[in-house]
């Protein structure tokens, strides 16, 4: 058994290239499952632990934020292979103490890649690191709250202060988190939405009035159609597989939109099923369009185009619910087919097919990930998948919607209890009646913000609420630098990560519960909660016993420094709400549309789901009450000779920036990660070969050059001039300002580079 973590880093000479696989899962996933699971928690702890996974009286997944079936329809193993991953990262038995900071000094751990850190196992107890020293030390909780409150509170502006929040953060830590920073005064708080589905929000939020998707599970696996686009289920939310062979299994049509033909939509082997451990499984894709990167905008113009020549469209639902029909219908009319092909990179006949798909379903439910939202255009191309919904009335009916997938597990809950940098009018005044201050009104930074804030000496004091910010922002280089221009960076955190090791002049680490563990703040089991991709709130609760005695919850930390910057006589009732979560649930409660009678509802099993005004009775709160066409040109994106147009995507052994280990077992790699993707005629054109050791060199507008060094080139399937890599290992190539066009999430699916070949 493997507790003791790597004592070396990755070496890429190690990696091997096979030929990618037909299907996800089966077998081989649940070896790998447990084969991982029992290295860092041996078979006692894993069985105790994975069988209380995203049930209803344990605990939920750590990883992505796909929804769990109604209590009472749940398997007994309700998880996925990268679900379990992320579970045995964080119950490993392996530690992090002052024995290993003493023995690796920050300049040797900075060296050291994103992997080796993660696997070293959990940090049991707070340290710091002084201004001018080579080791991080240990600190007690008492000093380590007292330096952040005193650093807080010397700042000249609350506005110099920026609280990052991790999708991992529970409802009530999430609630308490941004009452702290409002109360400090600021509405700095940037969230990993910044750089995920913020495309998605903002979009959404200005055609249908609500930033969030319509469907339920349900709805899912009983559409006509299901079109998955820009996103790979098999890793990113395996899950989601389950919910797809249902929707075959009922007769369903599933459209694969992606410039790769990833395994999970070609077959999947269901572990819990003799069809899939005998190793038929169910095929999933009927058809599957390789579209060229940035090219779904065009697409959906283009389906959108036939759906009208056809009158394939919900006239009821246009004239009663809708808004600027006319003018999109006659911009669709008027399609440029030869712009269409150089954008998708399709024929006519092969959209037409797909268009044809849509045409023949009575009910579609469109789902999308990162492929979509991170382009300059994503703002557009949203809205232009909307369009085709509304067209077709494939919102508030059974069976239809839109379906934002969210990467992580409470993301879209942390958007729900107010971290954003843009408060809403109506949000704010609630917690002011609730709490009797009047919190901040002007909009603070964003996740770019922030970093160009801290670069240019406007913030001084970073305080991340998990995550691994460094790691996960574009234009590395520039990141790294903002942050050690600053004072001080803390990071709430269960493990290591490159945040950590990037710091300002002091740098503290606070350890926390993680989520598979019990919580025992204020002397009283705790619980807390989280939100899914389809807006269902329920509880969840960890079965084990904490890494080390004297770990602190997320809630806990929160309300403990504030207590420590703003005061015990200060008008939030800190230590109330610290000693006892269900008075957070209270005035979450009073403050969160949609969250009345929350502790009762939480208490249902399954909990309950939030209100969504187009999903729940066609009506849409925008600014004209209705929802609301869109007119977006196409703007093909020009890649000049001898470039390829890059896109960024996860191994399957990754969960953001978290390198569970080197494998992408369906994309055929092992060993290693710096691979770049190329399809055989390109590497032939770019007279490289398969196997060359390649520089990633983007070049910008303003003379600038990024270069990414020494990725294998790995032929593969894909439309030409297109290529993929892995990220964070991709991610300094992309500069800070290359951003969404509304949203500011990192552009970073559609980046030019060349292939600089190395001697």
């Amino acid at each position: 058994m493997s507790r003791k973590p790597p004592v070396n880093d990755i070496d890429e000479r190690d990696l091997e290239v096979d030929e990618p696989e037909q299907s996800a899962a089966g077998v081989t996933a649940v070896a790998v499952t447990m084969k991982r699971a029992i290295e860092q928690m041996g078979v006692a702890r894993t069985a105790r632990t994975l069988l209380k996974l995203n049930q209803v009286d344990g605990f939920d997944c750590q990883g992505c934020a796909w929804p769990d079936p109604d209590a009472g329809h749940r398997h007994t193993a309700e998880f996925c292979e990268n679900g379990a991953k992320a579970v045995t990262e964080e119950a490993t038995k392996r530690r992090v103490d002052r024995r290993f900071f003493a023995a690796h000094p920050i300049a040797e751990l900075r060296e050291k890649t994103d992997y080796w850190l993660g696997q070293q196992g959990r940090i049991i107890e707070p340290v710091v690191l002084r201004a001018g020293a080579t080791h991080y030390e240990p600190i007690t909780w008492d000093n380590a709250f007292a330096l952040l409150a005193d650093r807080l509170n010397g700042l000249d502006s609350p506005d110099e202060a920026i609280f990052y929040t991790s999708g991992k953060t529970s409802n009530e830590a999430a609630f308490c988190y941004q009452l702290f920073a409002r109360a400090f005064g600021t509405n700095n708080l940037p969230d990993c939405s910044n750089m995920c589905h913020e495309s998605t929000s903002v979009a959404l939020a200005e055609v249908i009035g609500i930033g969030k998707g319509s469907v339920s599970l349900h709805d899912i696996e009983t559409a006509e159609l299901v079109v998955v686009m820009g996103q790979n289920p098999g890793t990113n939310h395996p899950r989601m597989l389950s919910a797809l062979e249902k929707a075959k299994q009922n007769g369903a049509k599933i459209l694969a939109i992606n410039p790769l033909k990833e395994a999970g939509l070609v077959r999947f082997k269901n572990p819990q099923t003799p069809r899939g451990l005998s190793g038929i499984g169910t095929a999933l894709a009927d058809l599957h369009l390789p579209v060229r990167v940035n090219g779904d905008l065009a697409l959906f113009q283009a389906i959108g185009h036939f759906l009208v020549e056809w009158d394939a469209l919900d006239h009821d639902f246009l004239k009663h619910h809708t808004h600027g029909f006319d003018a999109w219908a006659a911009h669709v009319r008027d399609l440029d087919w030869d712009v269409v092909r150089r954008s998708t990179g399709l024929e006519p006949e092969l959209i037409r097919q797909a268009a044809e798909m849509f045409r023949d379903s009575g009910a579609t439910v469109t789902c999308w990930a990162m492929g979509i939202t991170q382009h300059r255009n994503a703002v557009a191309t949203i809205k232009e998948i909307a369009n085709v919904a509304l067209a077709q009335g494939n919102i508030g009916k059974p069976g239809a919607g839109l379906c934002p997938v969210r990467g992580h597990s409470n993301v879209q809950g942390d958007r729900t209890m107010g971290i954003w940098e843009k408060l809403r009018p109506a949000f704010g005044d609630a917690l002011r009646d609730e709490f009797g201050f009047e919190p901040p009104r002007e909009d603070g930074f964003d996740t770019v913000d922030s970093v160009r804030a801290l670069r240019d000496g406007r913030a001084r004091v970073f305080l991340g609420m998990g995550g691994n910010f460094v790691s996960a922002v574009s234009d590395t280089a520039a990141t790294e630098a903002a942050m050690r221009n600053a004072d001080l960076t803390v990071h709430v955190s269960t493990k290591l990560n490159r945040s950590h090791v990037v710091t300002g002049r002091e740098a503290l680490i606070l350890p926390a519960l993680g989520r598979s563990e019990k919580d025992l703040t204020g002397g009283k089991a705790q619980r807390v909660t989280v939100e899914d991709s389809v807006s269902a709130v329920h509880a969840s609760q960890g079965p084990l016993e904490p890494a080390a005695r004297w770990l602190r919850s997320e809630v806990d930390i929160v309300c403990t420094l504030a207590l420590a910057t703003l005061g015990p006589r200060h008008v939030v009732p800190w230590a109330t709400m610290r000693a006892d979560y269900d008075e957070i649930r209270h005035r979450i409660a009073r403050v969160v549309p949609g969250c009345e009678d929350y502790q009762a509802r939480i208490d249902q099993p399954g909990g309950f789901v939030l209100p969504h005004p187009p999903r729940d009775s066609r009506t849409f709160p925008t600014d004209v009450e209705r929802a609301k066409f869109s007119v977006s040109p196409i703007e093909v994106l020009h890649v000049p000779e001898g470039r390829l147009l890059l896109q960024t995507l996860r191994s399957h052994d990754q969960f953001n920036t978290t390198i569970y280990g080197l494998d992408d077992r369906y994309r055929g790699v092992s060993g290693g990660r710096r691979v770049v993707f190329v399809h055989p005629d390109d590497i032939e054109a770019l007279g490289l070969s398969a196997g060359a050791t390649v520089d990633l060199v983007s070049e910008w507008t303003d003379g600038s050059v990024r270069r990414a060094p020494a990725f294998r080139v790995v032929p593969y399937e894909q439309p030409r001039g297109c290529a993929a890599a892995y990220y964070p290992e991709t991610n300094p190539i992309v500069p800070l300002d290359h951003v969404a066009e509304g949203s500011q999430c990192p552009a970073s699916k559609s980046v030019v580079v060349r292939l600089e070949a190395t001697s």
